[in-house]
């Protein structure tokens, strides 16, 4: 094993492992299928392993590429980060670009600004993951994670989005059999829908009200880690939850949901986070900029009207 690969011979290595084909890489590429057949074999004697099963037919990567696969794009990365800190301002948006969020704010709002981002910049890629936890931006490769809530993480950049919160909400089918609550303890003895957004404790509320910061332990015989679910239980009358103001605005405004206990709220602003400052990366400052103005106003801004 030499060790004497470089960052040509990673570009073309992924590029054959995204295609499964060395005649793709080489027509994406603009390169002939000898000079792709050549990177890979010296990527290959440098790491002292075979990165491609080839058959007559399909071109399938190994154990070993799949491993080097995962490093050469972390090699790959940092050297375009390199390359932005460098010329910074001077460059357009280029190269991956990972993104994290919650369902309904990646369903319904980010994915169409993503996608006119897209059409505008066709050298990003852009990788959206859809995760219901808080994610590790530097350990996990992300770039910016859209979210509600504090943001705690002394590494971390927060760029707000939006002033939010979460109401309490029920369905008038529910309220009419069960009656409306008339004090936070009465939660106790309601049917709650569980659903842990993210960072919540699980079956502990925390709300802002008349008396400051309040906690309530709340149970329920219904639950789920996916919002849509909980949404939709919500409006078949099974139970009180709290949601996004900007999620459940045109509902309440409808009359499919109506607020429960409204002196009551849970702070949820949302933000963008990043773990690196946007002047020192042309995608990073212009994904982050396009984020905050298009769900401040727009199309697909968030409705947060209701406090």
């Amino acid at each position: 094993m030499n060790n004497e690969w470089s960052l040509t011979d990673l570009r073309v290595f992924c590029q054959v492992a995204k295609r499964s084909s060395f005649v793709g890489a080489a027509t994406d590429l603009d390169i002939s299928p000898a000079y792709v057949t050549k990177r890979v074999a010296n990527l290959e004697k440098a790491l002292g392993s075979t990165l491609f099963h080839r058959t007559t037919r399909r071109v399938i990567i190994s154990d070993a590429g799949e491993a080097t696969y995962a490093w050469a794009r972390k090699v790959l990365d940092a050297a375009d980060e390199l390359n932005e800190g460098v010329v910074g301002a001077k460059t357009l948006p280029a190269g991956p670009l990972r993104i994290a969020t919650s369902l309904h704010l990646g369903r319904n709002h980010l994915a169409p600004i993503l996608a006119e981002m897209g059409r505008q910049y066709p050298a990003l890629e852009i990788w959206v993951d859809i995760v219901d936890r808080r994610v590790d931006l530097l350990g996990e490769g992300f770039d910016i994670d859209v979210r509600m809530g504090e943001v705690t993480e002394p590494n971390l950049i927060a760029h707000l989005v939006a002033k939010n919160a979460r109401v309490l909400c029920a369905a008038p089918s529910y309220l009419a059999r069960r009656g409306h609550p008339k004090t936070l303890a009465d939660l106790a003895g309601h049917d709650c829908l569980m659903y842990r957004e993210r960072h919540q404790t699980f079956g502990v509320w925390r709300l802002e009200g008349p008396n400051g910061s309040e906690s309530v332990k709340v149970t329920g015989a219904m639950g789920s880690n996916q919002s849509d679910i909980v949404h939709q239980w919500a409006l078949d009358g099974l139970g009180i939850i709290p949601l996004a103001s900007w999620d459940v605005a045109a509902l309440l405004r409808a009359g499919a949901l109506v607020r429960v206990l409204p002196q009551y709220h849970q702070n949820a602003d949302v933000w963008a986070v990043t773990a690196t400052r946007l002047d020192q990366s042309a995608k990073l400052r212009v994904c982050t900029q396009r984020i905050i103005s298009q769900l401040q106003q727009g199309p697909y801004a968030l409705d947060t009207s209701v406090r």
